[in-house]
């Protein structure tokens, strides 16, 4: 049969190659000034008091240009590279994968721009307003059409695993980004998640923990099974264990989103699908460990003479303990004491630092010298990128370890006498201090091994010539196709790619059927309560400006049913709260204490302490680490389009009066007065009523205000 010769697009994987690298030295800075901001609180509070700098702003820049700007990039670099190899062909359209490079960055300097400005959802790692969720959703099509009209037009038979997993990257992905996106748009920049309370959180949790588990792992996997064997020269390990690895992960993983949600006011019949599934995820993600780890049997002279392998081996090991750790986490028992301490910080960390990280370090030096046609410039300095970004990873996660169980511990403690040894949230904040500065030490110096790779590759892309369109051949595809005798049954579905994507979707969608029908979509199943009510106009506005300003990045709103959280903070959370809350702040991490009742008789505080804990915390807790905010108290309240919010919310289910959004705004400067008025008479503090620190006053003395005492009778 005769040859057919065409050309690999090697420009497109360029591309991506240098957005992966720019972006990864940008979010991880963001992410080291992030750690900076809590090691060193005084001094970024006492210099950089800025609105855009503060880290309820910041951490979610961080986390949205690490997980699609640094990985992202990287995905879409490995997919463009190795698709076309595995497949025989150039990729479709050269066109959509322009498209779908500049529109990737649009979106990312899209976000690079809103998130710093506090244009945000709430919603973690799905911050982003609803046009550049349109935009995402488009993009995203454009990557999808142009990898399966490359598969259709392949000159290989058989579709190897790696493309199995972009394939059900492509479809999951495309779902959760969808179904979490509903949202009401109210304003250009502004919108109302479409889901409330318990609801909402479902979603965002079945999304969020799926973003790991289909963005930053079925992809990379992929890729894993690409590049460990070509760096290694050598078979994958089992092709039959490759395999139960694939469709016994798709289908699980998409039912442990609910163990983010451990005693809360989730159902527990949804939490306790969350610790089973979870569980059982630890067998397919430990046999893709092995499968990965198990390839380089007999090859181990490779690994310590290659800085590629190295990389590699331990990506592969960081994958295996987060995926044992996740598990083990999500056991009702640990979750207790885990769940809203540092111990996830670092569990998260040695997946995006190991996993994420050192597999698109290895990646970037394994194509680099190939795809310019030359050596790398120095494999000293690549070991010692390895060795001192594995240091950075250690000091990085061993002080978080600590601090998780610190924090954990002090919260729990009781005296002899039955009182919280700790009743003061405080002196749980001033004994983490040591270890968010070794933290801190440990990014930056994962940082400089990532500077140094920078340097390393642009020395070695100048010493070489770039090949942007390199020549290949390949026999076309047979038209006919005789099976094999004994040919393993599995086969059959490689040979038919679109099958195997629609029995993916299929597996990923029944977990996600059942698990959100039932809570989500069934709002009856929600038990109401009398004495909620809506906020008022001026609380709406003010439960703007905390989301805005990223509250709930430290604090929760979620006091789970523990004696040593209701003697804190008071009566535990109902269902029944949340049901006007769009969208739901249960948070994730303490920094700061739980604010579910923050307005309650138990913790009530007066008018004049927040105003001043919100100019300065630390005049009214010494030793605090949240930054200060004096733009509250100068910039005036936007009241523009609150009738507008009041009509959003009337129509996603919010009981406010017909005709109620035309005296909305009387309202709320009646209820800003009072306020005005009892600070000016109670503590002499002169404040106009049109300043966003009097809306965020309203907002937080109303909460818990609803559940004062034993009357939650549900209706």
């Amino acid at each position: 049969m005769e040859m057919e010769k065409f050309n690999y697009d090697n420009g497109i994987v360029r591309k991506f190659l240098i957005a992966t690298v720019a972006f990864g030295v940008v979010g991880m800075l963001v992410g080291l000034l992030a750690a900076l901001q809590l090691a060193f609180a005084e001094f970024f509070s006492d210099n950089l008091a800025i609105s855009w700098l503060t880290f309820g702003r910041i951490r979610p820049l961080h986390t949205n240009a690490v997980i699609f700007a640094f990985v992202g990039n990287g995905i879409f670099a490995g997919v463009y590279y190795s698709l076309q190899r595995l497949l025989k062909t150039r990729m479709w359209s050269d066109m959509l994968s322009n498209v779908n490079f500049w529109g990737w960055q649009l979106i990312i300097l899209s976000a690079v721009i809103t998130l710093p400005l506090g244009y945000t959802t709430g919603k973690e790692y799905a911050e982003l307003e609803w046009p550049i969720d349109i935009a995402i959703t488009l993009l995203w099509v454009v990557f999808g059409l142009n990898m399966i009209m490359t598969i259709v037009k392949r000159r290989e038979r058989h579709i190897y695993v790696a493309i199995w997993f972009y394939l059900a990257t492509f479809v999951t992905v495309a779902i959760l980004h969808i179904f979490n996106s509903f949202e009401l748009p109210v304003s250009f920049l502004k919108s109302y998640s479409w889901y409330a309370g318990v609801q909402d959180a479902l979603v965002q949790w079945w999304y969020g923990h799926n973003a790991v588990a289909f963005f930053l792992t079925t992809p990379y996997l992929g890729l894993m099974y690409y590049f460990v064997p070509k760096a290694a020269n050598r078979p994958v390990y089992s092709y039959r264990l490759s395999i139960v690895h694939f469709w016994a992960l798709i289908f699980i993983y998409i039912w442990a989103g609910p163990h983010h949600l451990l005693y809360t006011a989730l159902p527990d019949w949804a939490q306790s699908l969350g610790v089973v599934f979870s569980i059982m995820l630890i067998a397919p993600s430990w046999g893709g460990m092995l499968n990965g780890l198990l390839t380089l049997r007999g090859a181990w002279d490779k690994v310590r003479d290659s800085a590629v392998l190295k990389f590699m081996v331990v990506a592969i090991t960081c994958y295996g303990m987060s995926t044992f750790e996740g598990p083990m986490m999500s056991l009702k028992s640990v979750n207790a004491i885990s769940h809203f301490t540092d111990w996830t910080i670092a569990h998260v960390h040695i997946g995006g630092l190991g996993w994420n990280g050192f597999l698109t370090f290895g990646m970037l030096y394994f194509l680099i010298p190939k795809m310019w046609n030359t050596k790398l410039h120095s494999m000293k300095l690549a070991n010692f990128h390895f060795w001192i970004g594995t240091l950075g990873i250690i000091f990085y996660a061993i002080p978080m370890y600590w601090a998780g169980f610190t924090q954990s511990l002090m919260w729990k403690e009781f005296t002899p006498d039955g009182f919280l040894a700790y009743p003061n949230f405080l002196e749980t904040v001033t004994q983490l201090m040591p270890m968010y500065v070794m933290r801190a030490f440990g990014g930056a110096i994962y940082i400089v091994g990532v500077l140094v790779m920078v340097y390393n590759l642009l020395v070695t892309a100048k010493n070489g010539s770039f090949i942007k369109d390199e020549p290949a051949q390949a026999a076309p595809l047979a038209k006919d196709y005789t099976p094999h005798a004994g040919e393993y049954w599995h086969r059959a579905l490689e040979r038919k790619p679109m099958v195997l994507m629609v029995l993916a979707l299929v597996a990923v969608s029944i977990g996600g059927l059942i698990e959100i029908i039932p809570t989500a979509l069934v709002k009856s199943n929600i038990p109401t309560i009398s004495s909620v009510k809506p906020y008022t106009p001026l609380e709406l506005e003010g439960r703007d400006l905390y989301i805005r300003e990223g509250c709930y990045n430290c604090h929760s709103q979620m006091i789970r049913p523990f004696r040593s959280e209701t003697e804190r903070y008071g009566e535990y959370s109902k269902a029944g709260e949340f049901v006007y809350d769009h969208p739901f702040q249960w948070g994730s991490k303490r920094t700061g204490p739980d604010l579910a009742r923050e307005g309650g008789s138990k913790l009530r505080k007066p008018n004049s302490w927040h105003y001043n804990h919100m100019l300065d915390p630390r005049t009214m807790s010494p030793g605090s680490i949240m930054p200060p905010y004096p733009w509250l108290i100068e910039d005036q309240l936007d009241m523009s389009s609150t009738a507008d919010k009041i009509n959003a919310m009337r129509t996603l289910g919010v009981p406010y009066p017909q005709g109620y959004e035309d005296r909305a705004v009387q309202d709320l400067n009646a209820q800003a007065q009072e306020i005005v008025d009892d600070l000016l008479t109670s503590n002499q503090i002169e404040v106009p009523a049109d300043r966003e620190i009097i809306a965020l006053i309203a907002y937080l003395q109303r909460l818990g205000r609803d559940i004062e005492s034993t009357d939650v009778a549900t209706k």
